[in-house]
């Protein structure tokens, strides 16, 4: 187990006492994590818990009829599954990778038992799941009252925060289902965002250019969430200002 803990790159595993991650990290499994791979589906059992520690998954509402958006990233700063938390095997949103990468992972049964048997392991994954509905509060804030600029640029900078790179791949395409518009106002968003010196694009890869400009960009709705993630894990994102 401990050349998982040594070499993880997920925040919330190393944020965690020696006690409480050994209570899972025997039961580790390391796993690639390509593009577009589910890791809950809607309404379905949900079979392994996800600590992600590179690449990004999005958390999807949607509709019989079709409508999509998305309602919360997860990255290396926490786990999939929260839901199991409330004693609830079930979820009624997808989740998949939107952005390649690895992770481990770890069986619902083996999981739960760790959970039911450690009031501390609880305590910390109760800490990050609150910080999750903190992050969509803010996210619902953000697409009532701003502009689509604003929102992609926000999107971005939480992305970003999540990335061990500043260049990710992410095609419009994806981009008009995360933010629930349609594609030509995320293109006209993005020469925005460019044409200020904030972004490049090129081939479906996005650049952060000026992060902290694209801050003030993002207005008041960055921020927040990110300090309340702060507050309830004692970690930062990436060690990022915002």
């Amino acid at each position: 187990m401990d050349h998982i803990r040594h070499s993880t790159q997920n925040l919330l595993l190393q944020s965690m006492p020696d006690t409480t991650y050994e209570r899972l990290a025997s039961h580790f499994e390391r796993i690639d994590l390509p593009a577009k791979h589910r890791l809950e589906v809607v309404h379905q059992p949900i079979d392994f818990v996800y600590f992600i520690e590179s690449g990004l998954a999005s958390v999807v509402a949607q509709t019989r009829d079709g409508l999509q958006i998305e309602v919360g990233l997860i990255g290396r700063e926490g786990f999939t599954g929260a839901s199991l938390l409330y004693d609830d095997d079930q979820t009624p949103f997808e989740c998949y990778m939107q952005v390649p990468g690895e992770g481990v992972r770890i069986a619902t049964p083996i999981f739960a038992a760790a959970v039911f048997q450690s009031h501390q392991l609880r305590r910390s994954l109760l800490r990050y799941a609150r910080s999750a509905t903190i992050q969509l509060a803010y996210t619902t804030l953000c697409n009532g009252k701003t502009h689509i600029d604003q929102r992609l640029a926000r999107w971005l900078l939480m992305v970003h925060d999540r990335m061990l790179s500043s260049a990710f791949p992410l095609t419009h395409e994806f981009l008009s289902v995360m933010l629930g518009v349609r594609r030509p106002s995320v293109t006209d968003a993005l020469h925005v965002l460019e044409k200020h010196g904030l972004i490049g694009t090129s081939r479906s890869m996005i650049t952060i250019k000026n992060r902290e400009a694209l801050i003030l960009f993002a207005g008041s709705t960055y921020g927040p969430a990110e300090r309340e993630y702060l507050r309830l894990t004692g970690q930062t994102l990436g060690q990022r200002r915002w």
